[in-house]
């Protein structure tokens, strides 16, 4: 238990004057370090500065979204866009000389190779020329989240936001399911050109970026940021063509039969989300009542984590509810210095509150689980982070009767593991489109909706979008929000799905035994690679052919489909 809580971090605006001399001093000090004790003892130094830069920064971009209208939020988000490239470039400076280092074999042994690693992808991506670059960026995604938290639609004499509207686009009632997707799809449409402008100034910008590095394209510079040291761009390409090859026929048939079971002639894009003709199974009580019924579920999963949440939701490490000036979205985010992690998410009454709350909760889990590691290591990087996410997800599926009544409990697992699968194919698209346009920088806004248009075709061949315009023109990927800010961030959920997936395997076979697994994963952290870290929970990695075999297979006597 602690008694840390979020109104009491104190995390003072840094001091850049202050910073350089710290930073000043720690490389004269490794320099001069001739024995692995000092050059260790300074590394220590160096992780406490990061620890208190990152918990700043992490209270600035959280409070920005918890009000996006707050100018006091908003100015210091601004600050933190100007200050990230200059710590950037502090920290590059000691990871060179860390990996230049005499000493740097005899760190190796004491604080792992893998930190040498993710810090030689690192500085391969970046260079104090690209700073004002990475401020532009910035700023143009600050624009973005604002512009869809600000979004307000009507529908029947009713306002919503952009979160809100998700109850409705998953109501039972179809013709409510229809005015709610054309309400969105008139937003988008209406704000068309300020969304083609924000990303096409991205691209540019981030291509921009690549070229001042070196690199033909943003393609390669991206692999370098989202830290991929163990695969490559073919190792990516290979499981699209996986998923395209097993998933999509499964996905196919799904959907046939989810046309069926709502007695559709015509299953439209506006049908998709919704599994029966009552609708889609739905919590039986609010927030309060959930987080008190998660507690329950959580001292009942054991291994610690009952006691962990109620000090996320005692001491107001929660923000769950959606409003008005918030972001839309779900994320955990974390304070190093005080070693505490913080969920965020928009709770519009579905199913998928449930599918949020326990997927943030695997993030912070893992983080806290973690957090007396050297600060590379707190979380993995993106892809097996979202192992451990997706991995609750289904590892709480015996807890599901303490948030749904009746056989509502049995319809979400089966919706769930339905929405699993048919992500599959969604996620892939995602990153063969980014793929495609940091490919084409050049190309044009008209250009970039007809490559979504022909990798939704490739991998979602069921799509029918009706009347729904920003459909039909290829615009559902401005939605995305993954896209605007942390381009190629979205292969990882697919990827982190085939292992989640294998885990649920596993707990049916042996429950305690997969929790053991789990915690130990959650514990590791990130000091190990993305397929090293599968391999050590005694799973198969995706890049290896035919990983989805016995998961498509048991998915299909679950969801009697033979």
């Amino acid at each position: 238990m602690t008694d840390i809580r979020y109104d009491d971090i104190n995390a003072p605006e840094p001091d850049t004057d202050a910073l350089a001399a710290s930073y000043a001093e720690l490389v004269s000090g490794f320099e001069a370090a001739v024995d692995a004790d000092a050059a260790e003892q300074l590394v220590s130094t160096w992780d406490a500065l990061r620890r208190d830069f990152t918990t700043w920064s992490a209270l600035a971009g959280l409070r920005f979204r918890q009000d996006t209208t707050d100018p006091e939020a908003k100015a210091q988000r601004e600050l933190m866009d100007t200050l990230s490239p200059v710590l950037q470039e502090h920290d590059t400076k000691v990871k060179l000389t860390l990996l230049g280092h005499p000493l740097r074999a005899e760190l190796e042994e004491r604080i792992g190779a893998h930190a040498f690693k993710l810090w030689e992808a690192d500085v391969a991506a970046f260079k104090p020329e690209i700073a004002e670059l990475l401020v532009k960026e910035s700023s143009l995604d600050a624009e973005y989240t604002s512009l869809l938290s600000d979004a307000r639609v009507e529908v029947r004499g009713t306002e919503y936001n952009l979160s809100e509207l998700g109850k409705l686009l998953t109501d039972a009632d179809r013709e409510l399911r229809h005015e709610a997707s054309r309400a969105r799809s008139e937003w988008v449409m209406g704000s068309s050109e300020e969304l083609d402008r924000i990303f096409s100034e991205l691209v540019a910008t981030r291509h921009e970026m690549a070229t001042t590095l070196g690199y033909e394209n943003y393609i390669e510079l991206g692999y370098k940021l989202m830290q991929r040291v163990d695969y490559d761009q073919s190792d990516v390409e290979s499981w699209r063509q996986e998923v395209l090859e097993l998933v999509v026929p499964l996905a196919n048939e799904l959907h046939e039969r989810q046309r069926g079971l709502l007695e559709l002639d015509t299953l439209h894009a506006w049908d998709e989300p919704v599994h029966s003709l009552e609708g889609n199974p739905a919590p039986a009580g609010d927030h309060d009542w959930m987080v008190e019924r998660a507690k329950t579920m959580f001292d009942e999963l054991g291994h610690g984590m009952g006691s962990f949440f109620r000090d996320m939701a005692d001491g107001g490490f929660i923000d769950l509810k959606a409003r008005q000036g918030k972001a839309g979205g779900g994320f955990c985010t974390s304070f190093p210095s005080v070693g505490m992690p913080y969920v965020f998410a928009n709770f519009n009454g579905t199913q998928g509150d449930v599918m949020v709350f326990t997927h943030e909760m695997g993030h912070a889990f893992q983080n806290f689980s973690a957090s007396d590691k050297l600060s590379d290591y707190h979380w993995p990087t993106y892809e097996a982070a979202e192992i451990h996410s997706m991995s609750l997800e289904f590892l709480t599926w015996p807890h599901m009767d303490k948030f749904f009544d009746g056989d509502d409990a049995e319809r979400f697992r089966q919706v769930h593991l339905i929405g699993g699968l048919l992500f599959l194919p969604y996620g892939v698209a995602v990153d063969h489109f980014q793929h495609l346009v940091y490919a084409r920088p050049e190309a044009t806004a008209a250009e970039r909706l007809e490559m979504w248009r022909e990798v939704e075709a490739l991998y979602m061949p069921w799509r029918d979008w009706g009347d729904l315009e920003f459909g039909t023109q290829g615009r559902r990927w401005q939605l995305q929000g993954h896209i605007f800010s942390v381009p190629f961030y979205y292969i990882d959920y697919t990827l982190a799905q085939s292992v989640a997936l294998q885990f649920w395997l596993k707990s049916e076979a042996d429950f305690d035994a997969a929790m053991s697994d789990y915690v130990t994963l959650c514990r590791r952290g990130g000091e190990a690679s993305f397929q090293d870290l599968v391999r050590s929970a005694g799973l198969t990695t995706p890049f290896q052919r035919g990983c989805l075999a016995d998961v498509i297979a048991r998915s299909r006597d679950a969801l009697g489909l033979d």
